[in-house]
């Protein structure tokens, strides 16, 4: 019987395991224990002689918002902080251990099962990075997908931004944190493939049968080799300086003004501040976000 989770939901069927990201209140913001229980969900996976390829999704209105720094961000306080301030030792083993958030998201890359990401509504921040790490990704075609801490509080943890596109369209969105509609995303390569809300659960549904046809070791072989030759192109030292950089960027001057300004005036003041010179995000005009109405019903 598959293990209960408390942030997450876990199923089978037809050979397929679905993970759930199962904080719709919250739009999937990640807290703990979401890190320790995905990679517990696809550690289950991948025991499990009956599945073959993994699907990973979100409850309610979105993928996964990114991390939940709500109430400046105290979720965290006992990996990063001492005494009741920040402890700049502690906040390195949680960015670059094997412990640390994005190493236990990062399950899905080195599962030998296939990663299916079905990418709906917001898609940013740590959600974006998660996601990518996948190894197919699929999303509607109105999906949001950015890193708005390129601007303010972070920096890139997975590098999968890095890896997925070239040069060229990295420096653009690791310089400005522009989000990309899921139909963009797909146009520039950062995704698989981009389609309309009402086509998403089908054509994962399609993609993870065609994959469940081949052969698991077959499957295996192909996914480990890609993975090897981005793994010897540095992407282990690339994500150990990310997860550096990004406790750095969280608590200089400007970083600890803007969570301040997140806890006092709350987060939608402080975001909206933030990217109101570039109009998106909660600052987007209405045709640049995701339909509110486009909900994934677990």
């Amino acid at each position: 019987m598959p293990a209960s989770y408390e942030t997450l939901l876990y199923s089978v069927g037809n050979s397929v395991a679905t993970i759930t990201f199962n904080r719709p209140e919250r739009l999937n913001t990640i807290v703990p224990p979401m890190p320790e229980e995905f990679e517990a969900a696809i550690g289950e996976a991948v025991e499990d002689a009956d599945v073959k390829v993994i699907v990973v999704r979100g409850a309610g209105r979105s993928f996964c918002a990114g991390y939940d720094f709500g109430g400046g961000f105290h979720h965290w306080d006992e990996r990063i902080s001492t005494d009741g301030r920040w402890d700049p030792g502690k906040d390195f083993v949680l960015g670059t251990a094997s412990t640390g958030p994005t190493q236990r998201f990062m399950a899905m890359w080195r599962s030998p099962k296939p990663v299916i990401a079905q990418v709906h509504g917001w898609c940013v921040g740590g959600g974006s990075d998660t996601a990518l790490c996948a190894d197919l990704v699929i999303a509607s075609e109105d999906a949001m997908i950015g890193t708005p801490y390129s601007r303010m509080w972070g920096c890139y943890l997975s590098a999968m931004w890095i890896y997925r596109l070239g040069l060229t369209r990295a420096k653009e969105f690791a310089l400005t944190g522009k989000p990309l509609s899921g139909r963009e995303a797909a146009d520039v390569g950062l995704i698989n493939a981009a389609v309309p809300f009402s086509e998403l659960e089908t054509t994962v549904a399609t993609t993870a049968a065609q994959l469940a046809s081949i052969p698991a070791s077959q499957l295996a072989a192909m996914k480990l080799v890609v993975n090897q030759a981005y793994e010897s192109m540095g992407l282990a030292a690339t994500q150990k300086l990310g997860g550096i950089l990004d406790g750095l960027m969280r608590n200089t001057p400007d970083g600890e003004r803007f969570v301040d300004a997140a806890d006092y005036d709350g987060v939608a003041a402080a975001t909206a501040d933030r990217d109101r010179p570039f109009g998106d995000y909660s600052q987007a005009p209405a045709d640049r976000k995701p339909n509110p109405n486009n909900v994934i019903t677990p």
